[in-house]
């Protein structure tokens, strides 16, 4: 029997000693820790060189490659150098396979788990291998070599800066400068400066010993991509918060392997010298003993993803809820406001607000951003769309930097343009308009207002409900969508649009879809507007007025998905009949946490739903970009947002949510208005057959 001894710079009370057969040899394996001292391992090597066959080194790597340049660790090469008559390995090469491997294993397994993650590698010239595999997917990687390794106050921030200073600027390190980086003071602004590091990154690369003295403030809610990593270490992670921890490491007999344990093993069982071992070796060992990376939930299942939503104000009442503003506001001019909406309509994007606290009862989170751009609607609309492309993307790469992993477009920020295509083409992270959602939202709270004001005849048993319905914008990107949906719902469907031929072509793809569908055309809405149980509003008028309110029927569900609306207050106001309801509203999953958008607490409007949705489900793709919504896109997001716990929120209207007795108070009025036509009605009727008796010629005697 050959014996393996692993000599680790960790701690005593987790050695351990088993006997195993290992490719067809039996071993008696060793784990002795050094509590941390180096004068310890380096008597344990003379101690274990008389009786081990293989010794197996825990310590940082003896030789190492980044990019073109090779190092050697000096303290890692003294100490394996204490033992002569057996070989010794720290296992570098096999460490990097086992932890290249886990990294692409959980990218794999979890779904894009490291889109665009903020890492931070203590080390980016020793985990180099690593730290290329994990660049395929985000440019959000920090190296503190130069803070670790100098006390110098900066981190590297790119793979280019990190090969940069690879090519000469860690030779400093042997510059004669005595006493500085032990020096008490710059000790601690070392450590500050690491510790807000790791507060930031959602991803640390680092080894244990490194992470030892830090805790809840810097390791909470992280992801700790380390190797061997033993049920005690598991533990005390949950202990600091830690949420996922990534380990290349196999296990053994209920025992964690380090790289070093492992490789020793290996020599001793091939009796090959640990330098002979090819990759080829390796690939046939790893894959023929079935060895895996790990994947630990310390506290269970928790996985967060990010995302950022691009808002703009909507009027100038917006700048008056800044305080400076609100109080020049009060006594400057009109004219004056006029200047700065012009104003800040250049000025850069900003973090509006902070989101946190949803969760899907999959169990998956997500947190993300409101990032503002300063134009209003009257503003975009009056720039060509490439000034406002440029502002979008000046957002986007504010939310690749915070770490978001996709970007949704709100308001008239999607409407610009080709409506997305041009930005989700030059963005750094993918794009969103939300507008399927926003679509899917629309009829959602329609048919739901529908229901609840108990108008219509009831459906007699799978029999839908029976209504006309008006799409006005039908050509428009959400209100195509509306269309086609709609068409599957309602008795007759009213298409609207001053856009002709785009209305025909329009009505031929959906008969193709829903060949029983019963179509009608009109450019303007005026035309049958009185006969409809529902109207979708669709435009992007911007204040434009698209329909007269005073002609709707009583009791009319109308959904106003504009924005800026249709249908400002004032107009609604005139109709006390008719529910008018702003659609797209979705009640998020968990206790959210938001600034006020206009909407109560943990309401969304659809399309910054979608972009959650997207976000919770790790979609992190263009989903909706473009004018031509798919219907299947819009069914899709419907089901996901099902699944995440999305539900319609009340239904809000212009001036807030309708309660209950809101909704059965316009019920009221709509069928007091109701009987009040009909009786006008049997009157006028009335009296045109009096005229029409008293005019008749008397009958012949």
């Amino acid at each position: 029997m050959k014996t393996v001894v692993g000599i680790s710079l960790g701690a005593s009370d987790q050695d351990f000693k088993f006997n195993t057969s290992f490719l067809g040899h039996r071993i008696s394996v060793h784990r002795v820790g050094a509590n941390g001292s180096v004068a310890k391992a380096s008597r344990l090597l003379k101690y274990w060189e008389q009786r081990a066959d293989v010794i197996g080194l825990g310590v940082i790597k003896d030789r190492y490659e980044a990019g073109a340049q090779r190092f050697i660790e000096k303290d890692s090469a003294r100490l394996k150098a204490v033992v002569s008559r057996v070989p010794v390995t720290v296992g570098g090469q096999l460490g990097d396979i086992l932890q290249e491997w886990a990294v692409r294993h959980a990218q794999a397994e979890l779904g894009n788990y490291f889109n665009n993650a903020r890492v931070l590698f203590f080390s980016g010239l020793k985990d180099y291998k690593l730290a290329l595999a994990l660049s395929e997917h985000t440019e959000n990687l920090m190296f503190a070599d130069p803070l670790l390794q100098l006390g110098v106050p900066k981190l590297l921030t790119s793979m280019d800066a990190l090969r940069m200073y690879g090519s000469g600027a860690h030779y400093v390190k042997d510059w004669p400068l005595p006493g500085v980086m032990a020096s008490g003071p710059v000790k601690e602004w070392t450590r500050f400066l690491l510790r807000k590091a790791m507060q930031k990154a959602t991803v640390i690369v680092a080894n244990l010993l490194e992470l030892d003295e830090f805790g809840l403030e810097e390791l909470a809610g992280k992801t700790i991509i380390t190797s061997t990593v033993s049920d005690q270490r598991v533990a005390q992670f949950r202990d600091k918060g830690v949420h996922l921890v990534i380990d290349g490491s196999p296990v053994m007999k209920g025992r964690v392997l380090g790289p070093s344990l492992l490789d020793a093993m290996i020599s001793a069982a091939t009796g090959k010298h640990p330098d002979a071992i090819a990759e080829d070796d390796y690939l046939e060992i790893i894959t023929g003993q079935q060895l895996a990376p790990r994947i630990i939930y310390p506290s269970g299942f928790k996985r967060v993803n990010r995302f950022a939503f691009v808002i703009h104000p909507l009027s100038q009442e917006y700048f008056k809820k800044v305080k400076p503003i609100e109080l020049l506001s009060q006594v400057s001019p009109p004219v004056l406001m006029d200047t700065l909406e012009k104003i800040m309509a250049y000025a850069p994007p900003f973090v509006y607000s902070r989101v946190s606290g949803i969760r899907s009862p999959t169990g998956v989170e997500a947190e993300g951003w409101l990032i503002s751009v300063g134009g209003t609607p009257k503003e975009i609309m009056q720039h060509s769309p490439e000034f406002t492309y440029r502002r979008l993307l000046d957002a986007a790469a504010m939310a690749r930097r915070l770490g978001a992993q996709i970007m949704g477009l709100g308001a008239f920020t999607k409407v610009v343009g080709d409506a997305g295509v041009s930005v989700a083409r030059r963005s750094p992270l993918p794009i969103t308009t939300g507008n399927s959602y926003s679509a899917s939202g629309a009829l959602w709270a329609a048919h739901d207002a529908l229901l609840r004001m108990r108008l219509l005849p009831a459906p007699r048993g799978k029999e839908r409900v029976k209504f006309k319905a008006m799409v006005v914008g039908a050509t428009g990107a959400i209100g195509s969508v509306c269309a086609r949906l709609m068409a599957k719902a309602a008795e007759e469907v009213y298409l609207v649009s001053p856009e002709t031929a785009k209305l025909l072509s329009l009505k031929e793809s959906i008969l193709q879809e829903t060949p029983d569908a019963k179509l009608f055309l009109a450019a303007r809405a005026d035309k049958n507007i009185a006969a409809m149980d529902m109207i979708v509003t669709a435009t992007s008028g911007a204040g434009k007025k698209v329909l007269d309110i005073m002609q709707v029927k009583p009791g009319c569900v109308i959904t106003d998905v504009a924005r800026p609306l249709d249908l400002p207050a004032e107009e609604v106001a005139k109709r006390p009949d008719v529910l008018v309801i702003e659609s797209g509203e979705i009640q998020l999953p968990g206790d959210v946490h938001m600034k006020n958008i206009g909407l109560p607490k943990g309401v969304a409007y659809a399309c910054l739903a979608e972009t959650i949705v997207l976000a919770l489900e790790g979609r992190f793709e263009n989903f909706t970009v473009g004018r031509a919504i798919e219907w299947e896109r819009v069914r899709e997001i419907y089901q996901l947002g099902l699944k995440h716990g999305m539900k319609l929120a009340a239904i809000s209207g212009v001036n807030g949510p309708f309660s209950d007795q809101d909704i059965e108070d316009v019920r009221t009025r709509a069928l007091a208005a109701r009987a009040e036509r009909t009786s006008l009605a049997i009157k006028a009727s009335t009296r045109r057959n009096t005229k029409q008796v008293r005019k008749a010629p008397a009958a012949s005697a």
